[in-house]
């Protein structure tokens, strides 16, 4: 073998603290999921609740012949 392969890299490198952590990549995922749920939370309130027209389970059950 070479001495280039024979090299071994280090176990650790850099070794993070809980005081060095800064999530927040996370929270900013978190809070656009809690987004997209309000959005489609309120998107739902508008088709199911205030349409004049069929809603989705009144459509459904023309469909299967159950109304």
């Amino acid at each position: 073998m070479s001495p280039r392969t024979e090299q071994r890299e280090p176990d650790q490198v850099r070794e993070l603290g809980h005081d060095e952590y800064d999530p927040i990549g996370t929270a900013i995922l978190i809070g656009i999921y809690f987004l997209i749920l309000v959005l489609l939370w309120i998107f739902m309130y508008f088709v199911e609740f205030l349409g004049n027209g069929p809603t989705v389970v009144g459509a459904l059950l023309t469909v299967v012949g159950l109304a």
